[in-house]
C-alpha cells in the first residue's frame, strides 16, 4: 500500500495542480520534439545560428520536461509519460513536413507563447492553495519562455522597437 502523501495540500488541490502540470508537461514536451525535428531540418542562410539556438531551446526543455514530471510525483500523481497521452493533452500540436526556416522560427514563438499561457493558467489553483513550490516552478518557466519568444521574434523583426 502506497503511503498517503501529507504536505499541506489536500487531495482535490493536488489533483488540479497535478492535472495542469499534466498538461504544461505535455506541451513542453511537445515544443521539444518541435524543437528538435527543426533543428535536424533547418536549412538556408541562417543554418549555423538556427542549428545552435534551437539545439540549446531543445536541450533546455529536455531538462524542464523533468522538473515538471517530477513535481507532478511530488504532488502525489502519475505523470503523464506517452505520446498518446501528449497528444491528448497538449495545445501545441506537431509539425507534419518541414517547413522553411522563417516558419519555424514562427512556430516556434507560437510553441513558446502556448506553454506560457498553459503554465500561467495553473497559478490561481496554485495561489489557493499556498502551493510555493509549483508557483516556483511556473514562474521559472514563463520567464524561460517568455524569453525565447523574444528572442526567436527578434529573429523576424526588422522594425526599430520602440523605447518605453
Amino acid at each position: 500500500m502506497a503511503q498517503s502523501v501529507n504536505i499541506g495540500i489536500n487531495e482535490t488541490d493536488r489533483h488540479e495542480i497535478a492535472s495542469g502540470l499534466s498538461r504544461l508537461l505535455a506541451d513542453t514536451y511537445s515544443l521539444y520534439v518541435k524543437t528538435h525535428n527543426f533543428h535536424w531540418n533547418v536549412t538556408g542562410p541562417m543554418f549555423q545560428t538556427l542549428h545552435e539556438m534551437f539545439e540549446t531551446q531543445y536541450t533546455e526543455l529536455a531538462e524542464a520536461v523533468d522538473v515538471i514530471a517530477e513535481r507532478i510525483r511530488a504532488l502525489g500523481f502519475a505523470a503523464p509519460g506517452s505520446f498518446s497521452e501528449f497528444q491528448r493533452l497538449a495545445s501545441v500540436k506537431e509539425t507534419i513536413g518541414v517547413p522553411q526556416a522563417s516558419e519555424m522560427i514562427r512556430q516556434l514563438i507560437d510553441g513558446q507563447e502556448t506553454v506560457v499561457r498553459t503554465a500561467r493558467s495553473i497559478i490561481p489553483a496554485s495561489e489557493r492553495a499556498t502551493d510555493e513550490a509549483t508557483l516556483d516552478l511556473l514562474t521559472e518557466r514563463m520567464q524561460s519562455h517568455e524569453k525565447t519568444a523574444w528572442m526567436l521574434r527578434s529573429l523576424l523583426d526588422n522594425q526599430p522597437s520602440a523605447t518605453v
